[in-house]
């Protein structure tokens, strides 16, 4: 699932190349994909790009005096950039093709096309008057790269908290953009067991997972920066430490990474690091081995 670091890149991506153009056609291929009815897409049809925006995991194209065309694109989505669209228009059918948008003239040809592999459909895609008007932004905890996201408003959010702190970092309403990828990177930077609970967090932990989230995040993106967004998959796994390298030696001390299974996902961590040598039990509700 694209996190925090490769949306802000296909923002800066996007904004390059939107910004100041206008919008000729968006062409629903997967009907399924579009979560609003009011304003219709022809709305933005004629309009002017403003602006790209990240909001944690969430796209948002702004247009002069229009709506806003605001997408996730979930697990599996993608988003393509053509510089030279397929002649014929798109039609619905069983390929992962979801929603096409093509600029006006003089740049009818060129447009992004919105995809989404295997057979869970999660892309979401929404034309609205106000981002906010989306469930899944109005919803979002503070941005980690917003200068207001102090080591004092972090602390702030862990108070009180007594879930473990792997899902705490997932969760959207307490901090925007952190995923599963990145949640797994930051506890290894921090050296702390994905299932700590965070009621159980000294002020040294907090401030090192603290850190922990600043750099990881900020190493992600300068990684993703210019990147050709047909590679910023690629880049991201390239720079992963533990997540999805079950089997593989850590980078930091050699031990071999492990991982917990759940029935959608898995986490990946290095015992060494982590969790004192002890290896997690591979269930929901592990704790550690004794």
């Amino acid at each position: 699932m694209p996190e925090l670091p490769e949306v802000e890149a296909l923002a800066g991506f996007l904004t390059e190349r939107l910004t100041g153009r206008a919008i000729g056609r968006v062409l629903p291929v997967a009907v399924s994909v579009l979560k609003t009815y009011d304003p219709p897409l022809t709305a933005l049809e004629g309009r002017t790009v403003s602006g790209v925006r990240r909001h944690g995991k969430f796209l948002d194209i702004a247009t002069e005096g229009g709506p806003h065309l605001v997408f996730h694109l979930a697990r599996a989505g993608w988003l393509q950039w053509k510089e030279k669209l397929p002649d014929t228009p798109p039609r619905p059918g069983k390929g992962p093709l979801a929603l096409r948008v093509a600029l006006a003239e003089p740049d009818a040809d060129t447009g992004f096309d919105l995809t989404e592999a295997g057979t869970k459909k999660s892309l979401a895609v929404y034309v609205v008057a106000d981002p906010a008007d989306v469930p899944g932004v109005a919803r979002l905890g503070p941005d980690p790269l917003d200068p207001a996201f102090t080591l004092e408003a972090f602390t702030a959010l862990l108070s009180g908290e007594r879930r473990q702190i792997k899902g705490v970092l997932r969760d959207q309403s307490v901090i925007a953009g952190i995923g599963n990828a990145y949640s797994d990177e930051v506890l290894h930077v921090a050296r702390m067991s994905p299932f700590k609970l965070a009621a159980s967090l000294t002020e040294e932990d907090i401030a090192r997972l603290y850190e922990a989230i600043g750099s990881t995040l900020g190493e992600a993106i300068e990684r993703s920066r210019g990147i050709d967004v047909g590679k910023l998959k690629a880049e991201k796994k390239s720079g992963l430490r533990v997540h999805g390298r079950t089997g593989e030696p850590c980078p930091v001390c050699g031990d071999t990474v492990r991982e917990v299974s759940f029935s959608d996902s898995s986490l990946q961590y290095c015992p060494t690091c982590q969790t004192g040598g002890k290896p997690l039990a591979d269930r929901r509700l592990s704790r550690l081995l004794k």
